[in-house]
């Protein structure tokens, strides 16, 4: 069930006044039924790894709360980790594994045939394993005491605003809120209706009329050249940027309808002025795990140079890893972890060029120049992203470079500026991006919300009618899954 379909359009405001209708005792589990409802619109069996993934977690995690050394805690962190890292490696990495090894060995004439498993992804099996992993963690490690009822920490794994494709939220912020008393607040409603409109106005008017552009692009990298791949690559900047970010603005406006606080996931990132700055405004939630799981018991910055240098860049690989079985998303993390690298070893030479040319004189200029440079750097990495092959990625960057002479022949001009889809779509696309930042400039100033409580009844009346108008007109509605969803 997707939040941009007509079935959550329906499903959605039936649980909404239910839940706030029905005895307080009883709302945690109203909310885990509808929950595991939620997740089986999409394949009632896969059920069975939440279930499995809950149950070793909750018997981890009280084990673990039984005893009070360290070292004796231990076995059961490991029990959590083969358990759901097993599960993820099953169901996700183990065709790309046994398809690479064989293809590995057949470079050198020596044939092998290893088993492969035909099943679906299940879908959120990266984010519900990686959220509850990060509950055994922090119990371990005594950051947080453990849950003691099933249901709710049940509840916790399988929350259905976020279950699918996050925030990945930390056991110590959502837990306790299951045991708070949930009770109908007007302003928590409105706000996160707010968020839930601007959420699917970036899902199914922007990234989703953007992807028809991508697609063009990226599905027949043979047939575009020049400005042509520039365009589509811009322009897959912004879809997945839209969709995954208008993902995560339902889920948190969802949550908070419901009472439940969730972490933001996005912060305007393409007004970066580094790769660093970046990773702390693109997908926080999982860069923030990434950082407290993998990048600091790595010894983070406190070790060697060069280990240091090894921590991000295994940091980055494994997070490309994550989001994919493929070797393109492999190649993407490793580029952002090789970006990551040289910036900091180039640093201090980019700061001499800077004072000897006097940019440190203009202050916004420079800021303008790092946030160009930081999304041209970005735009490069998505482009191995969204390619279906890293051939097809080298592809695409050699044809940059090719036919920009044929721009100047008229009839050339709809299939390699407008992508084939006509003058006025590809304006549309274009005021769309110019608008989308005009919001996030102005996001600079504070919350759009609390500015929009500012002003007068008539003038939010007007922006929430155009905002609803723009959906229903400007809309693509053929119940496309959001990006992430794959991951």
């Amino acid at each position: 069930m997707l939040f941009n379909s007509i079935e959550f359009l329906l499903f959605f405001p039936i649980v909404l006044v239910l839940y706030f209708f029905i005895p307080q005792r009883i709302k945690w589990l109203f909310l885990l039924l509808v929950s595991y409802y939620f997740y089986m619109c999409w394949s009632p069996k896969y059920i069975v790894l939440i279930l499995f993934s809950t149950v070793v977690d909750y018997l981890a995690g009280i084990m673990m709360a039984r005893v009070a050394e360290k070292k004796k805690r231990i076995k059961y962190l490991l029990l959590s980790l083969f358990a759901n890292l097993g599960l993820l490696f099953t169901f996700k990495y183990f065709n790309f594994f046994s398809e690479s090894i064989t293809s590995f060995f057949n470079q050198f004439d020596i044939f092998i045939s290893l088993p492969a498993f035909d099943y679906l992804l299940p879908v959120g099996i990266s984010f519900y394993t990686f959220q509850t992993l990060s509950y055994t963690i922090d119990v371990y490690r005594g950051k947080i005491g453990a849950e003691k009822h099933f249901g709710k920490f049940a509840l916790y794994v399988s929350f259905f605003p976020q279950l699918v494709a996050g925030p990945i939220e930390r056991a110590k912020n959502l837990l306790p809120q299951f045991h708070t008393v949930k009770k109908y607040d007007y302003k928590r409603v409105t706000n996160g209706l707010k968020l839930v409109l601007w959420g699917l106005f970036k899902k199914v008017v922007i990234a989703d009329r953007l992807a028809v552009f991508v697609e063009m692009v990226f599905d027949s990298p043979h047939d575009y050249y020049g400005l042509s791949v520039i365009i589509a690559t811009i322009f897959f900047a912004f879809q997945i940027y839209c969709d995954f970010s208008g993902y995560s603005d339902m889920a948190i406006g969802i949550a908070q309808m419901l009472g439940y606080d969730l972490m933001d996931n996005f912060r305007r990132p393409y007004h970066s002025k580094s790769i660093g700055e970046f990773w702390k405004r693109w997908h926080i939630s999982l860069s923030s795990w990434f950082k407290d799981y993998v990048y600091i018991p790595l010894g983070g910055n406190r070790v060697k140079l060069y280990r240091w240098y090894l921590n991000l860049f295994i940091v980055f690989l494994v997070s490309g890893l994550w989001h994919g079985a493929n070797w393109t998303f492999v190649f993407w993390g490793s580029l952002h972890g090789l970006y990551l690298i040289i910036g900091i070893i180039t640093f201090k030479y980019r700061q001499k060029i800077v004072t000897k040319i006097r940019l440190n004189l203009y202050p916004t200029l420079h800021k303008v120049i790092q946030i160009f440079i930081t999304f041209g750097l970005v735009c490069l990495s998505w482009l191995f992203f969204r390619s279906d092959s890293i051939g097809d990625a080298f592809l695409l960057i050699k044809n940059i470079f090719k036919g920009w002479s044929d721009l100047f022949i008229l009839e050339n001009v709809n299939q390699l500026i407008f992508l084939g889809q006509g003058f006025r779509r590809f304006v549309i696309a274009i005021a769309l991006i110019l608008f989308l930042e005009l919001v996030h400039f102005i996001q600079r100033q504070g919350s759009m919300r609390q500015m929009l409580v500012e002003k007068p009844v008539y003038v939010r009346l007007i922006i929430y009618s155009i905002l609803i108008l723009s959906i229903v007109v400007l809309g693509q509605f053929q119940n496309t899954e959001f990006i992430y969803f794959q991951f």
